[in-house]
């Protein structure tokens, strides 16, 4: 069936503009796909506020007291008067040791220093009675009725029994010297409190036998919480940074949320591994010391006080140490993370973001640096802005509900 010429000439006007609107809306499709995207920048202002630069260490924190009580001598312990917690005062005891074995000793040496005086009250009369004699024998060969035989056996045993009695004396010191050693020893059975403090932990128990022969076993440790010793270990990059005086300040594991505050007081001068160091040990251990030494990191501990009035603070516990290197308030700042290159003369490059939107570098000078905020000592102005990053056009974006994808974004 043929058309009539006037419609068919219609229906191809109509297919021809549909050609055409596709072929337009393809063009736009392909040139929209073909386009570089801006990709957005994130700025900052340069603002006024206060910037703290730190060195981070890590501390233990220590009783600034701490005893380990021992005994001085060898025995069973008979009683433990004390807990675990307990609170003592200097000279309250803590406990006792079989002191059968030193009372014994005790009287054997004052049995041997009463012998000893006995024995000098004898020859004080053995004295008594030479001198005696020794007059006679001196009369009698006056008037000739003796022979100087008789007289100098006679003052021969003066002068003997006056020795004798001199090596008494001397036996009598060391009989009462070792009277006062056995009474020390048996004083050592009852173990006595050297300090106020804690007792933080109890070694040996009721009915343990301790040996003093060899080393002073440890009873008990005492400890006095109300101040607090922090050992704090300082990286060698970090240590050239820090001097006693500086300003600390720490908080502990689940309370992060309380600073406490402090002054650092001393730095030891060697790390604790000189102890080991190769120099002073044998020649066999000499290359694995030495070996150790170059391949550990080496920290030199820091060591400051803090007053614990309320006990919060425990023995080793571990404090994460900021030591206050640097402060500046109300100064120009500026995020870290807008700072580019540093050149030879230590200026920073920094994109400026004028009026009309263009992007400029500038040179400038930054002070303290908590790699979060830069204090800008010149170069910037308040209010200026300044470019932290781009944020790139095809980063998927947030999910709905607010969550974001594997990556965090």
């Amino acid at each position: 069936m043929m058309l009539p010429s006037g419609k068919k000439a219609k229906r191809y006007s109509i297919l021809a503009i549909g050609a055409l609107i596709i072929a337009v809306w393809a063009g736009f499709a392909i040139s929209g796909r073909n386009t570089p995207q801006t990709p957005a920048m994130m700025t900052a202002l340069v603002t006024t506020g206060d910037v703290r630069e730190t060195v981070l260490a890590s501390g233990i924190l220590k009783p600034r007291r701490l005893v380990a009580v021992g005994a001085q001598v060898s025995g069973r312990v008979t009683s433990l008067k004390v807990s675990l917690g307990q609170q003592v005062k200097k000279g309250d005891l803590i406990a006792q040791i079989d002191s059968l074995p030193q009372q014994n000793a005790l009287r054997t040496a004052q049995a041997t220093l009463a012998n000893t005086q006995a024995q000098r009250v004898e020859k004080e009369a053995a004295l008594a009675l030479a001198e005696s004699s020794l007059a006679r024998q001196q009369l009698t060969l006056a008037q000739k009725a003796t022979s100087h035989a008789d007289f100098d056996s006679a003052e021969a045993d003066v002068k003997t029994t006056k020795a004798q009695i001199t090596a008494l004396d001397a036996q009598i010191v060391a009989a009462e010297v070792a009277v006062e050693t056995a009474r020390v020893n048996l004083g050592y059975t009852q173990i006595t409190a050297p300090i106020d403090g804690t007792v933080l932990a109890t070694v040996s128990q009721e009915g343990q036998t301790v040996n003093a022969a060899q080393s002073a076993p440890t009873i008990v440790i005492l400890g006095q919480l109300d101040v607090m010793t922090v050992r704090a270990e300082i990286s060698e990059a970090d240590i050239v940074k820090v001097s006693p005086g500086q300003a600390v300040y720490f908080t502990i594991l689940g309370g992060s949320d309380q600073r406490y505050a402090a002054t650092l007081e001393s730095i030891e001068p060697a790390p604790e591994s000189i102890t080991s160091d190769s120099s002073f040990s044998s020649s066999s251990m000499s290359s694995s010391s030495s070996s150790s030494s170059s391949t550990s990191a080496v920290y030199y501990n820091g060591i400051f006080h803090v007053p614990n009035p309320e006990g919060r603070l425990k023995t080793y516990m571990t404090a994460e140490v900021h030591i206050v290197i640097g402060e500046a308030r109300n100064v120009l700042t500026l995020p870290s993370a807008a700072l580019g290159d540093r050149d030879r003369n230590g200026a920073y490059t920094v994109m400026v973001i004028d009026k009309a939107g263009e992007r400029t570098p500038r040179k400038v000078e930054i002070g303290l640096n908590d790699k979060t905020t830069a204090q800008v000592l010149s170069g910037l102005k308040e209010g200026e802005r300044v470019v932290m990053g781009q944020i790139s056009a095809d980063a998927p974006a947030a999910r709905p509900g607010g969550r974001r994808g594997p990556l965090g974004f």
